[in-house]
């Protein structure tokens, strides 16, 4: 990590420049700080000293920051709050601090987990953002390399046994079909592998829950198409004799579709967590834990 303009710098001015860019005048900063005004005057010398900009300049209505003025109260008004908090020791507040956290969802969890935040987790956390982006192969080294906070996906065995994780909540299978089709609403190993199927994967050729599962068994199900989205794979029965199996959850959002029939799968397939997964570094920082805890209270919610 190199750090030699931070060692020649005075982080002190960077709590004057915020006061007197947020004050824009010099008596309210300096009472703000609890400093003398000639001492904010001179701290204002030396900060545009060291960024070799005026940062900000007088006019009739007080100080108005120059370009670089606004970016560096921009980048500074979440900087020095996280500073505090990591000198402090006190807990990350949403309401307070800015934050953007990104995610790894599959669209299960896209599903049934984000209206639930929605409703529940942003409207007390004002200054926070979260952006969800599709879970596929890269998700583990985005991780590993800090660019995803969290990562949510089933407990399907392919998680790096070092990754800290926590169920969030469980689910089972069921197997959506054709209005038209003949098959029996609990379907028998037998019926079901006869069966033609719309397989969901996003890695590849590694195999899927379901596919694991009968593999135990030694079966393994027929699939003529493959998709990379539970969704899709519900609105690729209407009409044929396929089979997509999917998240119970999944298919209960299709309930009021006249088109379809849900159908309950081989006892084979059981149940399976659901997980939330994050590298350790992260165990202790605040912000982390705060988003942990609204993840966790969220798939509560999902359970109640």
């Amino acid at each position: 990590m190199r750090i030699a303009h931070l060692r020649q710098a005075d982080l002190n001015l960077l709590v004057v420049f915020t006061a007197l860019a947020e004050e824009r005048n010099v008596t309210r900063a300096a009472s703000r700080l609890l400093l003398s005004q000639p001492a904010v005057s001179r701290a204002l010398q030396r900060l545009r000293e060291m960024f070799h900009d005026d940062l900000l300049i007088r006019s009739p209505s007080g100080y108005e920051p120059t370009p670089k003025g606004k970016r560096l109260l921009q980048e500074l008004s979440t900087m020095l709050p996280r500073l505090d908090r990591l000198l402090s020791g006190e807990d990350f507040d949403p309401r307070a601090e800015e934050a953007t956290f990104r995610v790894a969802v599959t669209d299960h969890a896209s599903h049934v987990l984000c209206p639930l935040i929605c409703r529940r987790v942003l409207p007390a956390a004002a200054k926070v953002s979260i952006e969800f982006v599709p879970f596929g192969g890269p998700t583990f080294d985005a991780i590993e390399k800090g660019r995803l906070d969290l990562m949510l996906n089933a407990d399907d065995g392919y998680l790096p046994p070092h990754f800290a994780s926590e169920m969030i909540f469980d689910d089972s299978f069921s197997c959506v079909a054709s209005k038209e089709s003949k098959y029996p609403g609990v379907l028998t190993l037998k019926r079901y592998m006869a069966a033609q199927h719309v397989g969901v994967g996003i890695w590849g050729e590694l195999q899927t829950l379901p596919d694991k599962r009968l593999a135990g068994i030694g079966e393994k199900r027929r699939c003529p198409i493959w998709v990379p989205y539970f969704t899709a794979a519900v609105r690729c029965v209407p009409g044929t004799h396929l089979l997509a199996t999917v998240p119970s959850r999944i298919a209960r959002l299709e309930s009021t579709n006249l088109s379809l029939r849900i159908l309950k799968p081989p006892e084979v397939l059981g149940r399976f967590n659901y997980l939330m997964a994050w590298h350790p570094r992260m165990n202790t920082d605040a912000a982390h834990i705060w988003l942990r805890r609204a993840i966790r209270e969220t798939g509560k919610a999902l359970s109640s």
